[in-house]
């Protein structure tokens, strides 16, 4: 293309120009071109090739020369950038005319043969040099786009990575303080905690922004459950199921967590907890639910939760948009909060590695 573009399209370009300037200029008259010499119409057929190869090379080089220039493009600036190609084509014109018809000893030049020239030359230039220009500001306007959404994606990681990092304080000192306690009553029991805790640390440390299995997730909370019981009172009553179905559906990890370690913090009054897990088409819904004293108000229950919630809001809002769904509210004696996720398929994550 770079060949074509440099060596074959000036030729044609003349050949296609010439042929456009006798069409016009013969027609009007009954002069042909053809009862001339054949010196006569070599001459000119070559120096308009000639000459193409100048004229070819003028309206990128005016792109080059007005699209270094900075700021908006207003009329009075398009208006000079014509002016000079315009007084450019028409001095080139000219000049080749003139220089042409000598070379053909066609001289001196007609008015008319000058005028259609001109007129030609002009209207080639000037269309040539819009199309360059047009081609430039939609190159232009690409690269800025691209540049935009590259820097509203580097804003989007770092808001994730400071959501993560905001995260995990929270569950090392809950983790720390469980192992904490064991240590006074059931050393054994403290040493399962601590490996427990390291499945979970290793866990988190997994890169949020690609997606695991669902089933990996599952596993996660199951320790992070079992870690739970351990120091929770013998009253609680707690029910886990999660769906068999529940398997290889790709999910960005840590974002059922919030939901379950709420339930477990703020559990009270008839000191049950339910989490559960289903497959719904293409949809995982996960629904914990945890007893709370009556006479606490569910504005109260909100303000407690809301840090925990905004966050895990945030996060869905960059990393599901538009496709997830996240509710949470107080029935009498409950906390119920529903998080939906419209998964991705298996072979998702093997087309992204």
């Amino acid at each position: 293309m770079k060949f074509f573009r440099k060596y074959l399209f000036p030729p044609l370009y003349g050949l296609f120009f010439y042929t456009i300037i006798r069409l016009v200029s013969d027609l009007t008259n009954e002069y042909k071109f053809w009862h001339r010499a054949f010196r006569q119409n070599a001459a000119e057929i070559g120096g308009v090739i000639l000459f193409s190869y100048l004229l070819t090379r003028l309206p990128p080089y005016f792109v080059r020369k007005f699209s270094s220039k900075t700021g908006r493009q207003q009329g009075r600036t398009i208006f000079i950038e014509f002016g000079q190609i315009l007084l450019t084509a028409l001095t080139l014109g000219t000049v080749a005319s003139v220089l042409i018809h000598i070379a053909a000893d066609d001289y001196p030049i007609g008015i008319d043969d000058l005028v259609i020239t001109n007129v030609l030359i002009s209207l080639f230039m000037l269309l040539h040099y819009a199309i360059l220009r047009g081609n430039s500001f939609i190159k232009a306007y690409i690269e800025q786009k691209v540049l935009v959404e590259k820097v509203r994606n580097d804003q989007l990681q770092t808001e994730l990575k400071f959501l993560k990092a905001q995260y995990h304080p929270h569950f090392l000192f809950n983790a720390l303080n469980t192992i904490y306690f064991q240590m006074d009553e059931d050393v054994l029991g403290a040493k399962q905690s601590v490996e427990k805790f390291s499945e979970l640390l290793r866990y988190q440390l997994y890169d949020q922004q690609q997606t695991v299995s669902v089933s990996q997730e599952i596993r996660y909370l199951a320790n992070f459950i079992q870690l739970q019981q351990t120091r929770s009172s013998e009253r609680l009553r707690l029910t886990v199921h999660f769906d068999p179905g529940l398997d290889g559906q790709q999910v960005y990890p840590l974002l059922f967590l919030p939901l379950v370690e709420n339930a477990f913090k703020y559990v009270g009054g008839d000191y049950h907890i339910s989490i559960a897990a289903s497959l719904q088409d293409s949809t995982i819904r996960l629904e914990v639910e945890n007893g709370v004293p009556k006479d606490i108000p569910i504005k109260k229950v909100n303000n407690e939760r809301g840090i925990g919630l905004e966050n895990l809001q945030r996060r869905l809002e960059l990393l599901y948009p538009d496709k997830h769904t996240l509710t949470a509210e107080k029935k009498e004696n409950t906390f119920v909060a529903v998080l939906t996720l419209q998964y991705k398929s298996p072979e998702f994550r093997e087309h992204n590695q």
